[in-house]
């Protein structure tokens, strides 16, 4: 009988029995050991639970010390991390800096701020109903990429700001199992370009080698010129591509699923959040004290990853629409955060900024 690892889940192999083991990290099982869940006496909760004792929610979640960095998951493997929730509230979302490390690496796989990782970027709650990230009321940011490991997995969170980080509360569901050869480790980087230099295009990722696969794509885009903004192209260049890409798309829109400027008949835009594309957030000025449009859109790549065999540049162009004048380069403020799974080792990432380039102001 073949034994099935417990891996690459789907309903097609839900009842499947498998020798993988299940365990899940929190604040109630900071170490996600076997038998040792809800034993806190002291923590988050205990004033609540003060006549209830041992056992009853004690240990919730955890606050975060001004400049500082917690350790949130620790893991021997191999195995996988299967599935994410957390929660903290929306103005600490750029606040927080998000690393995964994967066998010991001394530079991160994963580091961006946290709210991007989850396709909220603006700090503002918006619900994403799409299968690898979904994002809930209020504020439940969920992860289901799979994420192996061969030897280790760790998952810490930076505070970047002089302040303390109140109420941080999460979950980290993962296997300790058999991991294939040919199974890559997950990665993901943020860049921020506020604003956009006249005539050049965003980059949102570079510096890519090795041998892999483009999952994903997350852009907080803000628009500071009137009219329409997305006749952008996005273009992969990948295994030694030069001045030209293999892949370029029509528009900003088209690569995010939508079509003519995601408008409705009536001059509205339309709101959409599916399994693999969307366009869910939509912030238009008060007349008061907001500005500019914000839009969020993601694209996930898991029906058709873009694979590469030594190295991967992407950027995307931002065009405005001037009518019969033609195309109007803008100078937009791009923030993207992009997913891709890879052999490693991998390149080093661009410094994450202090927090004053990262604030949405």
């Amino acid at each position: 009988m073949t034994t099935f690892n417990g891996l690459n889940m789907h309903l097609g192999n839900l009842s499947l029995l498998s020798n993988a083991k299940t365990r899940s990290i929190s604040a109630e099982n900071f170490m996600g050991e076997k038998g040792k869940g809800g034993m806190a006496t002291e923590g988050t909760g205990s004033h609540a639970a003060r006549n209830l004792g041992q056992t009853w929610k004690v240990s919730p979640s955890i606050h975060v010390q001004p400049k500082t960095t917690v350790t949130l998951a620790e893991i021997e493997g191999p195995g996988a991390i299967q599935q994410i929730w957390l929660t903290v509230h929306p103005q600490f979302w750029r606040k927080l800096i998000i690393r995964f490390y994967w066998d010991g690496e001394d530079n991160p796989s994963v580091e961006v701020p946290l709210g991007d990782f989850f396709c909220n970027g603006w700090g503002v709650r918006c619900n994403i109903s799409s299968i690898p990230v979904s994002v809930n009321p209020a504020g439940g940011f969920n992860c289901y990429w799979e994420m192996p490991f061969r030897k280790s997995a760790r998952i810490t969170l930076e505070n970047i700001v002089d302040e303390e980080i109140r109420g941080f509360y999460y979950q980290i569901n993962y296997t300790l199992t058999d991991v294939p050869d040919n199974a890559a480790y997950f990665h993901a980087q943020w860049r921020r370009s506020n604003p956009l230099p006249y005539k050049q295009d965003h980059t949102l990722v570079d510096g890519i080698k090795g041998k892999g696969q483009y999952i994903g794509t997350y852009i907080a885009w803000g628009v500071n010129n009137n009219g329409w903004w997305g006749e952008g192209e996005i273009k992969f260049f990948m295994d030694g591509d030069d001045q030209f890409p293999t892949i370029c798309g029509t528009g900003t829109e088209d690569y995010f699923g939508g079509a003519w400027n995601f408008e409705h008949p009536q001059g509205e835009y339309g709101v959409f959040s599916s399994p693999y594309c969307g366009l869910p957030q939509v912030i238009k000025p008060d007349g008061l004290y907001q500005s500019q449009q914000r839009f969020g859109m993601y694209r996930w790549h898991v029906m058709d990853p873009i694979r590469f065999e030594e190295d991967l540049r992407v950027t995307i162009q931002a065009l405005g629409w001037r009518g019969a004048r033609g195309y109007l380069p803008l100078q937009d403020d791009i923030a993207s955060t992009v997913y891709w799974y890879q052999s490693e080792p991998h390149a080093p990432y661009p410094a994450i900024p202090d927090f004053e380039k990262l604030e949405v102001i």
